[in-house]
């Protein structure tokens, strides 16, 4: 008897492993749907399967310069010279940041003189570039703001904006802000809408360089804005992801975020390092809360730290460092300045020379708006079947909705890019 006992404990233990055993009919993700392609890598796929010599490649997100090719900026490798020469070490960044990186980017948005920055009236982090400082932000907000918990973002706004605050457990409507008809800034449905916007909501304001439209208001919308908002007790959230690119100046591309400040709002702020820097894949952003003393300041921070704290645990170090770095140092700074402004120009130029090719080409469309759009993108007012066209029959690549990326533009393939529109616009 003890003997048929003993088999029997080894057989049971023989036959099931727990560790292995099925628990369940099939895979845990079985019922897991496939997500939708990613539009941009769409493009960018379709694109490196052409074999036209001629083909454009107009949906990248990132700077390339006249030859087409990525650009790293000559003050970048001489930062990154410096830093290796200082043989810094590895070790973890604070939760926050590393606060040479928070101060300077807080007075890069801000300017040196700002009274917000004199009487320490901000809580300023380190992030994971634009995005991460979007998500800092919504979640902060989602936890702490005590009011509407909704995001009104322009209509079109940037694709990866309804996705995070929906995800941070926002609510996200949008407002009016592009006129297919002029391909400019819709000012007065944008008022409409606002004015409709429930009291003490979060509206988000790009600071300049609209994504994807283009689309800036002018310095007195922005005023006129700026009174609105107010009147109607709604928080500004800013995203700043391009100071300096736009319009080659840093203090023209913050007018809107400093005016808003000067008219007595407190808002939130998303900077990002990636294009005014080229420092895409490093990852360096930072998120900002103005506050009404100092004492609130260092509560709220206290607050983003810990919600960071459990996102992911203290951002990374190389790209602060760069940043730092160039900021910091008077001779580098300037260099930034210069070659900022540099690529802001050749972004400008090549609209001048799209739009007087296509002037060339006979199209007797009103193609204006290229210029009056600033930054890497520009709504170029093709619907979807000219877009189709554009690219089956021309090998120009750009998403849907007509939105081409300017730094994909350059003097070589200017000529067939105007060419090309006119033939499926015409």
């Amino acid at each position: 008897m003890a003997l048929k006992k003993s088999t029997l404990l080894f057989s049971l233990t023989k036959t099931t492993n727990w560790n292995n055993a099925p628990l369940r009919a099939g895979s845990w993700w079985s019922q897991v749907e496939m997500g939708p392609p990613d539009a941009i890598l769409g493009v960018t796929e379709a694109f490196k399967r052409d074999t036209n010599p001629n083909k454009i490649n107009l949906g990248v997100g990132a700077y390339r310069d006249d030859n087409g090719k990525p650009y790293v900026l000559p003050c970048v490798r001489k930062a990154e010279s410096q830093l290796s020469s200082k043989s810094l070490d590895k070790e973890y960044s604070p939760i926050s940041g590393t606060p040479e990186f928070c101060k300077h980017s807080i007075q890069l948005a801000l300017g040196s003189d700002s009274n917000i920055i004199k009487n320490e009236l901000s809580a300023t982090v380190q992030t994971i570039s634009g995005t991460g400082a979007l998500r800092v932000g919504a979640a902060f907000l989602n936890a702490f703001y005590p009011f509407v918990k909704t995001v009104y973002i322009p209509k079109p706004s940037w694709g990866n904006h309804t996705p995070i605050f929906k995800h941070s457990g926002m609510e996200v409507k949008s407002y009016r802000f592009y006129d297919p008809n002029t391909c400019g800034f819709d000012f007065k449905g944008a008022c409409e809408d606002i004015r409709s916007i429930p009291e003490k909501s979060i509206i988000l304001l790009h600071a300049c360089a609209h994504n994807p439209t283009g689309v800036d208001p002018n310095p007195e919308q922005w005023a006129e804005l700026s009174n609105l908002i107010k009147k109607k007790h709604l928080f500004p959230f800013f995203d700043m992801a391009y100071q300096g690119f736009a319009s080659g100046s840093i203090d023209k591309d913050a007018h809107a975020v400093r005016l808003f400040l000067q008219e007595g709002h407190e808002i939130a702020l998303a900077q990002s390092y990636a294009k005014n820097m080229g420092l895409y894949g490093e990852r360096a952003g930072a998120f900002s809360i103005t506050t009404n003393n100092k004492e609130e300041a260092g509560r709220v921070m206290s607050q983003i730290k810990i919600l960071i704290r459990a996102m992911y645990s203290n951002p990374p170090i190389n790209g602060a460092r760069i940043v730092s770095e160039i900021l910091g140092d008077e001779k580098l700074r300037a260099d930034w300045l210069v070659e900022v402004k540099g690529m802001a120009d050749r972004i400008i130029s090549i609209r001048k020379q799209l739009q007087e090719n296509l002037k060339k080409e006979g199209s007797s469309k009103n193609w204006q708006h290229i210029t009056d759009q600033i930054g890497m993108f520009c709504y170029t007012g093709m619907n979807a079947d000219q877009v189709e066209k554009l690219i089956k029959e021309h090998s120009v690549y750009l998403t849907k909705d007509g939105r081409i990326s300017m730094a994909g533009v350059t003097s070589k393939n200017v000529e067939y890019l105007a060419h090309a529109i006119h033939q499926v616009t015409k």
